[in-house]
């Protein structure tokens, strides 16, 4: 079915505002059908895989019901999960939703915990997240009252029942008052006992609403995955760049936010990107598209409704910066590359338990995702010089060398110099050219920053979004460097960054000066901008 705009679903405000600060553009599959259905206070059963976007499909119409009263005290909603993990990440997507509707108070609670913390922290919750056997206990204690409860959750209702939750779940349902209550029910399977407490719980007329995936095949594409610290991404994403420079790439983000975060820091360090995502005009997308195809940028970063329609046949490479959060994502994303016979390759970072979506995604998708080292900064600069000495090859074979020949020979018999000699000088000369920033700074050359001669370009993570002025820059460097502020160069502050050029005899100095500086109060990084 067609997806629609969370904006067309009636939403109110404070939550509507919540979605797109969380980046989601349109709702999937099963938030289209079972949002509106569920704000009509109908029971719902709906049958959906992890993965489809289900937390938002039941946590929107949950925050749309409560109502703020400071004489109820007690919880208005209960959204039973499995585990505490599922319990956990539930309740942090509904604080999201929630971010802008002043009072509401989500608490997940499951075993494990000190049940006299979870007793105090109880006290004003409107929405209550737990496993069944802790909710249960809970109950029996009376330290949770059912009297407001206007609706119940069952989320991932099959693995709740394949844990053996069965007798706890009925003991909770028997709690809540059954007149006005709403149940809401989600699993990814309708196995005889889902069906038995749907006849027992639910209204006779209770909505069922199905979203099953079709099958799908995944095209012959060298699929890796990357252990990947979430404050490490940018610079592994860099890493591979720099290690396999795809001629164009395309890195995809889950929210608009990451989208827009991502562009800003690339370019920051010299590469051509650009993004994409709903919040762009047509003519914004249709310039940004016009560039990707025509090389002049080479990294297009892309929400996936934005990446829809996206034809490029010279894709060489797919980064998946932030797991796909629907398996169907995974194929369309990585089916950007190897196009039209041609080889390509994709890569997904992941950490912690994301390892076990990827593992969904292999076992859905029916294909092999292989892990992969990151690449080291040796690994690099040994691949630079392979590709180095290819072209070399070419030029051997394809120019006439003569004059070339005769210089090198002039050299070498005036001077103590042989030809290895001159030949790794070059070779280290190209080298330094290319190097990322971190060799950069780590050997006090700075190569092409792309400054004007006799100067280099650094780069500074802050600029207009902490309202940085030029002056400031220029204050920070002549405060704590002593140099005069007529000797630094051109400044150029943008939302999220700014350069500046300051006297190359200079450089390191300023680089240590500014090591531990805070500019407005925020401490900043400072380093080489790569001219790539």
């Amino acid at each position: 079915m067609e997806t629609v705009k969370f904006d067309e679903l009636g939403l109110c405000p404070e939550i509507l505002r919540g979605v797109k600060e969380m980046g989601f553009e349109e709702a999937s599959p099963i938030q289209t059908k079972a949002i509106p259905i569920a704000m009509t206070g109908a029971d719902v059963i709906g049958q959906a895989q992890t993965g489809t976007g289900k937390t938002a499909a039941f946590g929107i119409p949950v925050l749309e019901k409560i109502r703020l009263n400071k004489d109820v005290k007690h919880p208005q909603a209960l959204i039973l999960c499995p585990t505490r993990e599922l319990a956990i990440q539930a309740a942090e997507e509904i604080r999201n939703l929630a971010k802008y509707m002043h009072g509401i108070k989500v608490l997940p609670i499951y075993g494990g915990q000190d049940i006299s913390k979870q007793i105090r922290a109880l006290k004003g919750t409107q929405i209550i997240i737990g496993t069944p056997g802790r909710i249960m206990d809970h109950l029996r204690r009376k330290t949770i009252r059912c009297e407001h409860v206007n609706t119940i959750v069952l989320d991932e209702a099959d693995e709740m029942l394949n844990m053996g939750f069965r007798e706890d779940i009925e003991t909770v349902l028997q709690y809540i008052p059954t007149e006005e209550r709403q149940t809401i029910l989600f699993s990814a399977t309708m196995p005889k006992a889902i069906l038995d407490i749907t006849k027992n719980y639910q209204k006779p007329d209770a909505e069922m609403i199905k979203v099953v995936k079709k099958e799908l095949t995944v095209p012959k594409i060298e699929q890796y995955y990357l252990d990947v610290k979430r404050k490490d991404k940018v610079a592994v994403l860099t890493r591979l760049l720099d290690y396999y420079e795809p001629k164009l790439s395309l890195v995809f983000c889950n929210t608009k936010k990451m989208v827009d975060d991502l562009t800003e820091v690339l370019k920051g360090r010299g590469y051509f990107a650009e993004g994409l995502h709903g919040d762009l005009s047509q003519a914004q997308r249709d310039r940004v598209m016009k560039s990707f195809r025509n090389g002049k940028t080479d990294i297009l970063i892309a929400t996936d409704v934005a990446a829809r329609g996206i034809d490029v046949d010279d894709v060489e490479a797919v980064f998946n910066f932030d797991i796909p959060q629907d398996d169907e994502y995974y194929v369309h994303r990585i089916g950007r590359t190897g196009r039209a016979g041609r080889t390509g390759r994709s890569f997904t970072f992941v950490k912690g338990k994301e390892v076990y979506k990827l593992k969904d995604i292999m076992r859905y998708c029916k294909t092999k995702i292989y892990a992969m080292p990151i690449p080291s900064l040796n690994d690099v600069n040994q691949v630079k010089i392979e590709k180095i000495m290819d072209k070399i090859s070419d030029i051997i074979e394809q120019e006439d060398l003569t004059a070339m020949i005769n210089t090198i020979e002039e050299q070498v018999n005036e001077s103590d110099y042989t030809a290895m000699d001159i030949a790794a000088a070059f070779l280290k000369m190209h080298m330094k050219q290319n190097e990322s920033p971190e060799a950069e700074v780590q050997s006090g050359e700075f190569g092409d920053t792309g400054a004007e001669e006799g100067m280099v370009r650094l780069f500074i993570n802050i600029g207009k979004s902490q309202k940085v002025k030029k002056k400031d820059i220029l204050g920070a460097i002549a405060g704590e460097t002593k140099m005069p502020g007529r000797l630094v160069g051109a400044i150029d502050v943008y939302d999220k960054y700014t350069f500046v050029e300051v006297p190359q005899d200079s450089a390191k100095a300023v680089l240590k000066a500014m090591k531990n500086v805070k500019i407005k109060g925020k401490a900043i990084n400072i380093e080489p901008a790569n001219a790539k």
